[in-house]
């Protein structure tokens, strides 16, 4: 896929890595603009091409109480507000057939949950919207077999599809990048490294999912250095307080530094 064919992308000819960030929920208009506002200078600053990421519900909650979302279409005008103030594309998951349509009126790139990507149901649903897919693999998954996720998109005659690893689980409680996968899956589409969740702990014993995010920057400059397409990281300017995935997100205000870094390396590996 050529990114160029997400609406509204800017700096396609920068030759960075592009970049899909945000929160993890849409937890209110204010704080979604105020990241969006934040992101969008820094990728403007450094030039990168620059999708803003949010989910519009939280339907794979450990626990029946965690929040799930605000409602869905409230969340979903909040992301095209996103999109029409700050002239950026944006990207949300969706979890159900009904929410492929619903969501395409709305976002330029529709995502596939990892524990959802076998569900050839949903996966055609998605495609069929016409939208820039994006497949998160499974964390029981092997790269080798994302080829025929990415097939049910290209048999529905939507060839705008990017594949994103967010680690493997490593047994009960905890996830690890083989970053022999990435250039594996680069045969079949466009590739994304999702740094933030492959950093997460999750069915831990109080039912709120760990992480690790002073592994962060560790796991971003790998997966630069060995050449992926674009990076997804989760943000918030106060991960403590966020109410989905706090435990693994980037606090907001370390953004820039690493975004700063993340381009230098890039930069190096282009010389080469």
């Amino acid at each position: 896929m050529n990114i160029q064919h997400i609406p509204q992308i800017k700096h396609t000819d920068s030759g960075n890595f592009f970049l899909l960030a945000g929160p993890c929920a849409i937890e209110g208009e204010e704080m979604a603009m105020r990241i969006a506002e934040k992101l969008v200078g820094i990728t403007d600053k450094l030039e990168i091409p620059y999708v803003f990421k949010g989910s519009f519900k939280k339907a794979n909650r450990s626990r029946i109480d965690s929040f799930s979302g605000i409602g869905d279409e409230k969340a979903l005008k909040i992301l095209r507000k996103v999109s029409e103030t700050f002239h950026i594309p944006t990207v949300t998951d969706i979890h159900t057939n009904e929410d492929a349509e619903m969501a395409a009126q709305y976002v330029d790139v529709l995502q596939i949950p990892a524990f959802l990507v076998r569900q050839t149901d949903l996966v055609v649903a998605a495609a069929n919207t016409g939208k820039v897919v994006n497949l998160k693999k499974g964390q029981f998954m092997s790269p080798e077999s994302m080829k025929h996720a990415v097939q049910k998109v290209l048999d529905c005659h939507n060839e705008n599809v990017m594949v994103t690893d967010r680690g493997s689980m490593f047994g009960y409680q905890d996830m690890i990048v083989d970053f022999r996968g990435i250039p594996t899956m680069q045969h079949y589409a466009t590739t994304v490294l999702d740094v933030t969740h492959s950093l997460q702990q999750p069915n831990q014993m109080v039912g709120v999912t760990g992480g690790r995010p002073d592994m962060i920057e560790t796991i971003a400059k790998a997966g630069i250095a060995v050449g992926v397409d674009g990076i997804f990281i989760e943000t918030h300017f106060d991960p403590a307080h966020a109410k989905s995935d706090g435990a693994n997100m980037l606090h907001l205000d370390l953004f820039e530094g690493l975004m700063t870094r993340l381009v230098a390396i890039r930069k190096t590996i282009n010389s080469f």
